[in-house]
């Protein structure tokens, strides 16, 4: 049965990263790196200062940075004790896969040889994610998800990820920021509470 799910994990991969043309290889090539989307770090990190209150953005931005962090780090870890080779270092697939700036003699955006889990995928699904439900705004969280999406789909067109690479990294990301943003509402209510208690006991020494 496993080994049924994994040949049609193959062939969608070999099918989607079948279609491809001069012109989006390289804007898929712009896509995946993580210094093209600068400007929209920059614009969400705008975004969170104006909304929260002179402090909160604070927690914000640390529980992304922990998002992220994690997010990295157990798809790294995943991957040492999955170790599925990438379509990109599969010796079956070197001459039917579409190998965007030859992305194997190149190892530019590969990340070793093994590829389950995404780590593309799990850190731009679970920033969105946990931003998302930080903004709760129908329009922020479509575009978010859209710039996961866009990003995740790369990784198959560079020919450095198999469909289940992405959709379990996505999988991975979104339950890592959910409960990552869980964790900072927890946080700042603890922390606004106690400041509460300190103001309030400053305020009767006064009187």
């Amino acid at each position: 049965m496993l080994q049924w799910f994994i040949e049609i994990d193959k062939n969608v991969f070999l099918y989607l990263n079948s279609i491809n043309s001069p012109a989006w290889d390289n804007i898929m090539w712009w896509v995946t790196k993580t210094e093209t989307w600068i400007p929209l770090h920059i614009a969400l990190l705008a975004y969170i200062i104006y909304k929260e209150r002179p402090y909160r953005f604070i927690f914000t931005i640390l529980f992304v940075a922990l998002v992220v962090t994690l997010c990295d780090q157990i798809a790294v870890h995943i991957r040492n004790l999955v170790e599925r080779p990438r379509p990109s270092h599969n010796p079956e697939f070197a001459d039917l896969i579409h190998l965007v700036f030859n992305h194997k003699k190149g190892k530019l955006y590969t990340g070793g040889a093994f590829g389950f889990v995404s780590a593309h995928a799990a850190n731009v699904f679970g920033v969105a994610t946990f931003l998302s439900n930080q903004f709760k705004h129908f329009r922020w969280s479509l575009l978010l998800f859209a710039w996961a999406a866009i990003v995740a789909y790369s990784r198959i067109y560079l020919g450095v990820h198999y469909p289940l690479d992405i959709i379990c990294g996505a999988l991975l990301g979104a339950l890592l920021g959910l409960l990552c943003y869980m964790l900072k509402v927890r946080t700042v209510v603890y922390v606004e509470r106690r400041i509460d208690e300190y103001k309030l006991k400053k305020r009767s020494s006064f009187l």
